[in-house]
């Protein structure tokens, strides 16, 4: 009888006393909560068959929507096998559209315990944080920021997962690919698609990652001239496209983009895992089937329905922004060098050179060159290299090179140049003998 409940117990407690007469059955029935009527028959029940009258008809009888014994194994072996490391509810969706069986997530969770499988990822007690309400419109603000990971689980390389997510809705944007390391290549090219899809958004929010934001020591002596240093190609690229910068101080202010790389590295792992991807292609081609499945299921409504992206201004070469900025001189010979590259400039208009011009030179995405002077496109040249796009070095001024200008700046009170006629007569006064220049110039 020790499966009883408290009520049960409360309940046997009441007849027993009615019966002994030490309270009434009016009293009784109050006390429990129970109808005189109804206590009256629970009082006849418990006279014929005891204790057990108290207790519910159906307990410790199967229901009668038990999950099926052969149903239960196959959930458990799919997990095991199939859909290994999934978590629970990733593994509740694949289970309806898959493999055709439609149980709950409390259900696949209760048979995943009952079986000694855990979790996939054990869930950590909450901290608190301060909330940053949404941007109230799609396109106001991006995050973006790349992740590396282990993403194809030793299957292949280690990758990078670069992209951006929406402030108002969460969604994963357009332009989110893998590569092998986060680079200035891989923020442009996520740019490029984001814009050419959606649109050209307001503002975009990302940590100081060397290839969003300069942290070098270094300056060149037209950047100490100016005052400051020439931005990344990243800066120059949104800042032509007219996208306001805001950098993080910390990851935790970043959390909405951050919070999305968790829910990638379990939820697009598994899926990787199911397609055995094994290249940053095939990787590619799994995520672009993830991301719409992943926005309907996480993405939120904004406030404001209307969105606020932008369209690409008019005459806007949206490949040359978003590219490798250099600049440089035409040499005598009419071609521009830049590291083991040479880019041959043909003749201009009236068969003119360009020897001594300052240009623009351009690398594309796709590894080809352009170079343009004063707005205008005058020569182009085929990729010249394989793989990922790296930034040429930037001509650099050692710290103590640096150090030593700014003491000679320093000083207040240089020692004046003499006048020409003193220099004339130092000089004429070196033909004489010592003891001369001593007593008429103090030498």
């Amino acid at each position: 009888m020790d499966t009883m409940s408290e009520k049960q117990w409360k309940r046997w407690e009441a007849v027993q006393r009615v019966e002994g007469g030490q309270m009434t059955s009016v009293m009784a029935a109050q006390t429990v909560g129970l109808s005189k009527r109804q206590f009256r028959r629970i009082r006849k029940a418990v006279r014929q068959r005891g204790r057990v009258a108290l207790m519910h008809g159906n307990k410790g009888r199967a229901p009668a929507h038990k999950l099926a014994e052969e149903v239960r194994q196959r959930i458990i072996a799919l997990r095991r096998k199939v859909y290994s490391g999934f978590n629970d509810r990733h593994f509740t969706e694949k289970l309806a559209e898959v493999e055709s069986v439609a149980v709950s997530r409390a259900t696949v969770q209760r048979v995943l315990r009952a079986a000694g499988i855990g979790a996939a990822r054990p869930r950590r007690p909450p901290r608190h944080r301060r909330r940053r309400d949404r941007k109230p419109q799609a396109g106001i603000m991006i995050l973006w920021d790349g992740s590396p990971h282990d993403w194809l689980e030793g299957r292949g390389p280690r990758l990078c997962l670069v992209g951006a997510v929406d402030d108002a809705t969460s969604e994963l944007l357009p332009g989110a690919h893998f590569l092998e390391q986060e680079s200035t290549a891989a923020y442009l090219r996520a740019l490029r698609d984001l814009v050419r899809r959606k649109g050209v958004p307001w503002s975009a929010y990302m940590d100081r990652h060397s290839a969003l934001k300069r942290n070098d020591a270094h300056w060149t002596l037209e950047e100490e001239l100016r005052g400051k240093q020439d931005p990344t190609h990243v800066e120059r690229a949104l800042r032509t496209l007219g996208i306001e910068i805001i950098y993080a101080n910390s990851p935790q202010a970043k959390g909405r983009v951050e919070r999305g790389w968790g829910t990638h590295q379990d939820r697009l792992v598994s899926e990787l895992r199911l397609a055995k991807a094994r290249t940053a292609i095939e990787a590619n081609r799994v995520l672009e089937r993830y991301r719409p499945e992943h926005n309907r299921r996480f993405g939120v409504g904004p406030s404001q329905a209307a969105p606020a992206w932008r369209p690409l201004r008019h005459g806007v070469d949206l490949d040359r922004v978003c590219s490798f900025f250099y600049e440089a001189v035409v040499l005598n010979d009419n071609t521009v060098r830049l590291s083991s590259v040479v880019i041959d400039i043909p003749p201009g208009p009236g068969k003119r050179g360009y020897a001594h011009a300052k240009v623009e030179v351009r690398q594309l995405l796709d590894g080809s060159w352009r170079v343009y002077y004063q707005d205008q496109l005058i020569a182009s040249k085929q990729p010249t290299e394989l793989g990922e796009l790296r930034a040429r070095k930037r001509r650099k001024r050692s710290a103590a090179d640096r150090a030593f200008g700014r003491a000679i700046s320093s000083f207040k009170n240089p020692q004046p140049r003499p006048a020409r006629s003193e220099r004339k007569l130092l000089r004429r006064s070196r033909s004489l003998p010592s003891s001369y220049q001593t007593f008429a110039f103090g030498l």
